[in-house]
């Protein structure tokens, strides 16, 4: 499994590419060959997976009981919009229109990794997130990490 690391400011240009940053490219070595994907994200920001990590959360969808509607609906609004990104011969990849309007994505974007997902967030809203940041992370971190939520393989 991949896990991507960094931040990274970027540009939109007039026709919505975007140029992967060499820090992160260096990240993903098979993306001209496998290709990305692109989707909405749960809050207003939208998420980039490799080909093979979108395989694998489809794979995991389709096992899911359709038959009930609160799966259908979810896995719906889950796949809304999903795309695939190509990277042309220069490095860049084409956001879809209707996506980066959902995100409310100008021109300012900031790529954030967590694991195997990339974040792309409008940079301004980006900020704003990460103003909110609680008076006391140590008390979010033990809310979150100890106990139940403590990872076994310590």
């Amino acid at each position: 499994m991949s896990h991507f690391l960094g931040e990274f400011d970027c540009k939109l240009d007039a026709k919505g590419r975007m140029m992967i940053p060499v820090g992160l490219k260096k990240q993903l070595p098979g993306a001209e060959n496998e290709g990305l994907v692109i989707n909405r994200g749960f809050e207003k920001h939208l998420v980039i997976y490799t080909r093979k990590e979108w395989d694998k959360i489809v794979d995991d969808l389709s096992k899911l009981n359709q038959y009930e509607k609160k799966t259908r609906e979810f896995i719906r609004y889950f796949t809304r919009g999903a795309s695939e990104l190509t990277l042309d011969s220069a490095g860049r990849v084409l956001l879809p229109k209707a996506l980066t309007e959902y995100a409310g994505i100008g021109s300012d974007v900031t790529l954030a990794c967590q694991f195997n997902k990339i974040e792309v967030w409008a940079t301004d809203a980006y900020e704003a997130q990460m103003d909110n940041e609680p008076e006391n992370f140590a008390n979010l971190a033990e809310e979150v990490m100890g106990g139940a939520g403590r990872r076994s393989d310590d």
